[in-house]
């Protein structure tokens, strides 16, 4: 593996999802050093990103703001340093579900209905034309960190409020109730992008937020996910489009719910995903017979400069 040269794990960071990151980036450091790559983790919190002047390539496993966002590709690409997973653009784009959405709809990719919130919608109004429950997100955060489940009427502005806590691009989104779902993506030699098998993700808890994903062990993840082999298959080819219409690259995650009446609608996309025991894209690999250890050789072999 000396081919990689001498690798940075970022990890850690200055997001609200930094505990989640320092995860990741231990698990993905561990599998890189068993497999005799030279390899080192990097907190940017603690660093001064010139030092990674001495690295060859970097494995970014930072999550959320100055990680996810195009903050760190940037700083990267001015270094010139080969870095995995999306490029300034992608990353940025796919971390704003706003604007994601946008470009989705103007793409004729179906994805929920959705408002813009601020201190002076009228919430009332949202809640009827959206309809009950409904979520409630900041735009450029992930982890589900400050999202709400609005049940009852008149519970919409305080929800806003909390979202408004770490973003100030707030959207109201309708509720779809059939299902979550996942795919992962990873960057193939042969045809450039490839969908791992999609996961179903079944919650104990109201939805999967925070607690289901990193502290909960109730939470099922199936896989196989239990829809028809065509239903996926059609779901991975549009799942890739999304990722594509977005411009990500490399590696990531797109995420998207089921109706009742089978219809799909995709989510968002998740450039930097997690890699740690709960994480979904080493569940999917692990699916496709890829080992943790593969994936994350597969992961640095794609690093790129842009």
């Amino acid at each position: 593996m000396s081919k990689l040269g001498k690798v940075a794990v970022l990890l850690g960071g200055l997001s609200a999802e930094r505990e989640v990151s320092l995860k990741s980036g231990a698990a993905v450091l561990a599998a890189l050093q068993a497999q005799g790559i030279d390899a080192q983790g990097f907190d940017p919190r603690d660093l001064p990103l010139h030092d990674l002047e001495k690295f060859d390539r970097v494995f970014i496993n930072l999550h959320g703001r100055f990680g996810e966002d195009g903050c760190i590709q940037g700083a990267l690409e001015l270094l010139n340093i080969p870095y995995t997973g999306s490029g300034v653009m992608a990353s940025a784009i796919g971390m704003d579900k706003w604007r994601s959405k946008l470009l989705w709809r103007a793409m004729g990719i179906v994805t929920p209905d959705f408002e813009l919130l601020n201190a002076h919608t009228d919430f009332s109004a949202i809640e009827k034309k959206l309809g009950l429950p409904l979520f409630v997100k900041p735009a450029n955060e992930g982890s589900s960190i400050g999202i709400s489940k609005v049940k009852r009427a008149g519970d919409l502005a305080a929800a806003y409020a909390l979202a408004a806590k770490a973003d100030p691009l707030v959207l109201a989104e309708k509720f779809v109730g059939g299902g979550e779902y996942t795919v992962g993506i990873l960057a193939n030699a042969k045809q450039g992008l490839e969908a791992l098998p999609i996961v179903r993700i079944v919650p104990k808890n109201e939805f999967y937020d925070y607690e289901a994903k990193y502290l909960r062990n109730d939470t099922e993840y199936l896989c196989p996910c239990g829809l028809s082999p065509e239903k996926e298959a059609l779901i991975q080819q549009e799942a890739i489009a999304a990722f594509q219409a977005l411009g990500c690259s490399g590696w990531g995650r797109v995420d998207f719910l089921m109706d009742e009446n089978g219809q799909h609608y995709f989510l968002e996309v998740n450039s930097s995903p997690g890699m740690t025991d709960h994480s979904l894209v080493p569940m999917a690999a692990k699916a496709a017979g890829i080992s943790f250890e593969q994936l994350v050789v597969r992961i640095l072999e794609s690093a790129d400069v842009g």
